[in-house]
């Protein structure tokens, strides 16, 4: 378990492992009742059930085992006429939804870049929910306002980012992106004598968006979301290594004139690969564009002093979007956008009316983020970042990476595996061979999705598969700070044991 605290804080005692860790034959289905009158009964049957959920995670299947139909079956049925006692609304759902659950918060699931939660970032979600708190202003809940403001600068700080910088806590990377664009989409039309505050987007000036071929298409989403049109987005080549083309992106740069946006990867999804920044943002700010970065889960990276080298003049960005719930390891959803415009970032979302009780000394949320009834995500970062320290977040960082290798290494030697691409960071790429003479990419590509299949169905892992130049491929992602080398070793043989059928 990560731990290290600030040596000025008192020990952080964790209840939640140690009444776990006295509940490891309880069957998930029917925890025991609480042995004392409870007047909270519900939440001491959510309480049974989260602690033994959690110490079946090692034992349980985990991919989801019910099927669309069953899932409706067991949850559907008619409107309820009447109402049910809470406690058993709680027990009936958990029963109806045992085996529907892919195993996220365990560590062996790679699939899609998700990390499972720090048990004091889960405890602060649940206190989260528990104080019920609107987030958009420091009058409506001063607590959530500052532990938000420590938690964004703490955050800046250990990822090396501009101290001067604004910053917001969004849903995730696809609210970050737009956050941070909806500032740069200011910027950009101020620079050109437009108010889009004022105006709106009817007759502004055409933004151009540069981005690499090997973009997450959430900023796609985004760019369609923010009006500035998909035909509107030049996508410029990716190298051998999947960074952008400097070279063809200085042409497409200079190929026109007029506002700009630059989106660069820090990290792309198949293999991590990071744009080279020290080279493409000067060129991108002397023409007098915006650089965005989209640092999903490659920009926690520079927690490392290790990794942090991969990505060489990404701080000299203007706007950067990144998931807390990847490497930083608390719940969904919450995501962490930061603009070094701070006038830019708050121009574009601040409001002002005369019933909101805004706070001169305080920082209000309402003035950075997009939602105006938001919940408390300051509380699980502030707890997961008080959890960690520096020490514990570089560790969860460097030993993901290192379990990434071992097991892409690991499949690499068995029989009829190909390595596609072997981790620098955490993510790695392997493919499974048709055996059968003559055998063409086609069957290569039916041959490696019937094999991740196979491997989901065993339990023993969860993994996903993508195409990469033209290949399908399996998909190794690591970001759980649950993930150990034991767990290395059971996925291994998991996939021997498939390719032995």
């Amino acid at each position: 378990m990560p731990s290290g605290t600030a040596s000025s804080a008192a020990p952080i005692i964790n209840p939640l492992r140690t009444y776990g860790n006295r509940m490891t034959t309880v069957d998930q289905r029917n925890p025991p009742q609480t042995q004392s009158p409870c007047p909270h009964p519900a939440l001491a049957r959510a309480f049974s059930h989260a602690t033994s959920y959690l110490d079946g995670l090692d034992r349980a299947p985990v991919g989801a085992r019910l099927s669309l139909e069953q899932l409706r079956a067991r949850l559907g049925g008619a409107v309820p006429e009447r109402g049910t006692p809470p406690a058993q609304v709680i027990d009936d759902l958990v029963a109806a939804t045992d085996g529907g659950h892919n195993g996220c918060a365990g560590g062996r699931f790679f699939a899609w870049v998700i990390g499972g939660a720090l048990e004091s970032a889960l405890a602060a979600d649940w206190l989260t929910s528990t104080w019920d708190q609107n987030a958009a202003l420091y009058a409506c809940s001063p607590s959530a306002a500052v532990a938000e403001e420590i938690a964004g600068q703490w955050l800046k700080e250990m990822l090396g980012l501009p101290t001067e910088a604004s910053f917001a806590f969004t849903t995730g990377c696809q609210l970050a992106h737009i956050t941070c664009l909806i500032a740069a989409r200011h910027a950009v039309l101020q620079r050109a004598g437009w108010d889009v505050n004022d105006s709106g987007l009817a007759g502004a000036p055409r933004i151009r968006v540069i981005t690499t071929a090997e973009r997450h298409h959430s900023v796609d989403r985004a760019v369609r979301l923010l009006g500035l049109g998909n035909r509107n987005l030049i996508t410029v080549p990716a190298d051998d290594l999947g960074r952008m083309d400097v070279a063809k992106f200085e042409k497409t740069l200079h190929a026109e004139s007029g506002p700009t946006i630059v989106v660069l990867d820090a990290a792309d999804l198949n293999i991590a690969a990071f744009d080279p920044f020290d080279k493409l943002i000067p060129i991108a700010h002397a023409a007098d564009a915006w650089v965005h970065i989209d640092g999903a889960f490659g920009l926690m990276a520079r927690a490392s002093r290790a990794k942090r080298p991969l990505m060489p003049g990404i701080e000299l960005a203007d706007s950067w979007a990144t998931d807390c719930h990847k490497w930083l390891n608390v719940p969904y959803d919450c995501g962490f956008a930061v603009v070094r415009d701070r006038a830019a970032h708050r121009d574009s979302l601040t409001i002002a009316a005369s019933y909101i009780a805004a706070e001169g000394r305080a920082r209000d949320e309402i003035d950075w983020n997009l939602e105006w009834s938001r919940r408390a995500r300051g509380f699980t970062v502030y707890a997961a970042l008080r959890e960690l320290g520096r020490e514990g977040f570089e560790r969860i960082i460097d030993t993901c990476c290192a379990h990434a290798s071992a097991i892409v290494e690991g499949l690499g030697a068995l029989p009829g595996v190909e390595v596609l691409w072997k981790p620098t960071l955490n993510q790695g790429l392997v493919r499974f061979l048709d055996p059968r003479p003559g055998a063409a990419d086609a069957d290569h590509d039916a041959r490696t999705d019937a094999v991740i299949a196979a491997i989901n169905d065993t339990g023993e892992a969860f993994f996903s598969g993508t195409t990469w130049r033209g290949k399908r491929a399996m998909r190794i992602s690591v970001v759980n700070w649950r993930t150990t080398s034991e767990d290395v070793e059971r996925v291994v043989a998991a996939v021997e044991s498939v390719l032995r059928r």
